[in-house]
Order: C-alpha cells, then sequence, then structure tokens
C-alpha cells in the first residue's frame, strides 16, 4: 500500500510540474529567446521549481555555512540523487545562472527548452562536445553568470545514494577564471525522491541541503586542478557524514 502511495504522489508531482510549465510556457518561451533575458527566465524558473513542489508538500530548507555574495558569478558544485536538485538549486541561486548538464536533456519535456537556451548540454563521450562546452561556460561565468554542476556527472545507480568520484572538468575551470566554488550537499533528497522517482515513488517532505562557504581559487595554479578537486570532494563527503544519512566512501 505504501509504495502505491509513494508512486501516485511521484506521478502527481509529475502532473503538477508539467502543468505549472505549460501554464507559464508563454512566459518561458519569451525569456528565453534572447541571453539579455536570461535573468527573469532563470525567475520564472525559480518561481515554478518551488510552485510545483510545494504543490505536492515537497519544500526545500537551506543551511548556510555563511552568508553568500551574490553579486559575483560562482560554480556551485553539488550531489546528485535526485531530479529534485535541479527545482533547489535553481530556487538557491538567486544571480543570474545556468546548468551543465547531460545532451539528453535537450529532449526532455521541461528541460529542453532550458537546455535550447540558457542552459548547457554536454555529450561527456564526445572530447569535442565537452571542449565547446566548457568553452560556451566560461563565456558565461566572464558575464557574470554562475554555472550549476552535478560535479558526479549522474545521479548513480548505487541505493542508497553514495557520492561519486568529480570529474575535472569545473575543477579547471574554477582555477582558469579565479571563480569560487560553492560546494552544496543534501543528505535527504533522495529519501523524498530517488533518481526520478519512477521505481521507489516519492512522498511530501523536506529537502535540506547544506550550502558551505566559497572556496576560493585565486591563488590557484591548472597544476591544483586535481588537489582543488580532492578538496572539494572531502568538503561535501564529510558533510554528507555529518548529516549521517547518504553512504559515502570512506
Amino acid at each position: 500500500m505504501k509504495i502505491i502511495l509513494r508512486k501516485a504522489h511521484v506521478y502527481l508531482y509529475m502532473g503538477s510540474v508539467a502543468l505549472g510549465y505549460f501554464l507559464m510556457w508563454p512566459f518561458l518561451y519569451y525569456f528565453s529567446r534572447k541571453p539579455q533575458r536570461y535573468p527573469a527566465l532563470n525567475k520564472f524558473r525559480r518561481f515554478l521549481g518551488a510552485a510545483s513542489s510545494a504543490f505536492v508538500g515537497i519544500f526545500y530548507s537551506f543551511d548556510y555555512e555563511q552568508a553568500i555574495n551574490w553579486d559575483r558569478p560562482y560554480i556551485i558544485c553539488a550531489n546528485h540523487t535526485s531530479n529534485l536538485d535541479i527545482s533547489a538549486m535553481s530556487i538557491l541561486v538567486k544571480n543570474n545562472c545556468f546548468f551543465m548538464g547531460k545532451h539528453e536533456l535537450e529532449n526532455g519535456l521541461v528541460t529542453g527548452l532550458f537546455f535550447r537556451t540558457v542552459d548547457i548540454p554536454v555529450n561527456r563521450e564526445s572530447k569535442m562536445s565537452s571542449f565547446r562546452a566548457f568553452k560556451k561556460a566560461a563565456e558565461r561565468l566572464l558575464h557574470g553568470m554562475s554555472l550549476i554542476i552535478f560535479p558526479e556527472g549522474k545521479i548513480a545507480d548505487d541505493y542508497p545514494p553514495r557520492l561519486g568520484e568529480f570529474k575535472n572538468g569545473p575543477f579547471r575551470l574554477a582555477i582558469e577564471l579565479k571563480i569560487p566554488i560553492i560546494p552544496v550537499t543534501s543528505a535527504n533528497t533522495w529519501q523524498i525522491l530517488w533518481d526520478t522517482g519512477t521505481k521507489f515513488g516519492s512522498r511530501p517532505g523536506v529537502c535540506k541541503f547544506k550550502v558551505g562557504k566559497p572556496v576560493e581559487t585565486s591563488e590557484l595554479t591548472i597544476d591544483d586542478a586535481d588537489s582543488l578537486r580532492d578538496k572539494v570532494y572531502e568538503l561535501m563527503s564529510a558533510a554528507l557524514k555529518q548529516q549521517d544519512q547518504v553512504h559515502v566512501p570512506a
């Protein structure tokens, strides 16, 4: 009976997202047409994420290690266990921002509009696609936009989730452009909705996120990319262990 209720809840959530998207589509389409309209597009995306989740009793809570000055760009690195992470990061980041994610998102019902405009798709099996994606990301960071990326590259198949290995790209980019990295972790979002939710369903609840203080990169060189990646991994691993719910490698 419990799994039936959870399955019903996840389809209600999907319906809420789809309904909100179609109601807001004229505005989303208009603001996606030109880069100068992206700040407004992100505000609508933020509202869509919050409203569609709240409709089914899902909310987001952010615990800041220190206050964030959103007047400058950042690279936000978050662990990834749930489709809810996308809404959560949209709500968290208060300045103009963009996601970098797998190229399949270009064909998504809701994600397609964003990944064909403000966001950047990348085919990680293609070195040329990765090069072009990170070059485009660099241009947007230099124009003051923040990058949201899940450095694991995907939601792992492990259940309960484990913090996977990080890709190098965002850390090299952070050093090259002297952009601070904000590590963000959630240890319970997967319990509310794991992955797409189609296997175990979902339930109402509060997704709790820990927002670490920015990791500065201004004094680093490209030779420090691996150590920066490892440092951010350790910070996020420690935060998850402190939250004491997600299993992470020793």
